[in-house]
């Protein structure tokens, strides 16, 4: 109280000869600093002198402290999430459709009925399966090529879809002869028309590029005539000299690509049609027009890989083909 009244019976002139001299003083102050750090500025030995003495002070300061502790280890890195831009699509069902003149499109959702399809002035449908967005699809091209397509890059909506060749580069006068969803553990049944072939895994067919590979090898006009998924412990071929063979599927190699070994022998002509079955089941081929038949007793057609076989029973299609 004594100080706040004495400082209010002072004159304002007295008061403002303080302020002045604490601006003096100030301004004093500013100006050593000043001197100082223009000289520090031009001598590089009184920098590295000044930091040295900053860093030994600021130690000191910190000695009695923890915060000179290391916050981090040294330890082994987690390793790195194995994931592509494939994980990243969202699974929808969808069902993908080719036509028999190569133009391929998808549809929302399953149960997509085949005879309620459109497609352009004399082309029809060949293959129509169920798939989802996250499948790879293998197709397979007469010339012997495996091709993989992206289940989520094919067109969808309700028009005629767009060329296969626009995904894929498709030989000229080659046609695809195989198209189904790519099954990781799966293994198919590849067959050509001189009745040679092998066994697959699917893992070992799919593509990197539009390019394809190139899996199974042909001699002069030979094509690729069936590619056919593995269910069973016995193979059925037909030939076109309206024999049929049934040999157990053990007798098949396995091959990463290659000609493969002969399936059925002909005087004349070559494969029509092969199959893999379970031989306790019976052998079942397509009868009338929307019929099965099973034949059971089978024993007469059971022989080894590379025989001719025999007639087929009554009853067997006239065009060697089991569907």
């Amino acid at each position: 109280e004594v100080q706040a009244e004495a400082i209010l019976n002072m004159r304002l002139r007295a008061l403002r000869k303080l302020e002045e001299e604490g601006i003096r003083t100030e301004r004093t102050a500013l100006l050593i600093e000043r001197e100082k750090l223009v000289d520090l500025l031009e001598d590089g030995q009184a920098q590295r002198r000044a930091m040295a003495k900053q860093l030994k002070d600021l130690r000191a300061k910190l000695a009695d402290t923890d915060l000179l502790a290391r916050k981090t280890d040294f330890a082994q890195g987690q390793e790195e999430p194995d994931f592509s831009l494939e994980d990243m699509v969202e699974r929808e069902a969808l069902t993908v459709i080719l036509s028999a003149k190569g133009w391929i499109r998808t549809q929302k959702g399953h149960g997509v009925q085949p005879e309620d399809l459109k497609y352009k002035d004399g082309d029809q449908g060949k293959f129509v399966f169920p798939a989802h967005t996250t499948d790879k699809v293998l197709v397979l091209s007469s010339g012997g090529r495996f091709y993989t397509l992206l289940a989520d890059k094919l067109p969808g909506g309700r028009g005629f879809g767009e060329p296969l060749s626009l995904h894929i580069d498709l030989t000229l006068g080659e046609e695809i002869v195989f198209a189904a969803v790519h099954h990781p553990e799966g293994q198919l049944l590849l067959a050509s028309s001189a009745g040679y072939g092998f066994l697959a895994q699917e893992d070992a067919l799919l593509a990197a590029t539009k390019a394809g590979k190139q899996v199974m090898s042909l001699k002069g006009a030979e094509r690729v005539l069936a590619c056919v998924g593995v269910q069973g412990d016995y193979v059925a071929a037909a030939g076109q000299n309206h024999k049929l063979l049934l040999f157990a599927l053990s007798e098949m190699p396995t091959l990463m690509r290659g000609r493969g070994v002969k399936i059925q022998a002909y005087r004349e002509g070559g494969l029509s049609d092969i199959k893999t079955f379970t031989l306790a089941d019976g052998l079942s081929w397509k009868w009338g027009q929307d019929r099965t038949r099973t034949h059971t007793d089978l024993l007469a057609w059971i022989g080894r890989r590379g025989q001719a076989g025999r007639l087929a029973p009554q009853g067997f299609p006239k065009d060697d083909k089991f569907a």
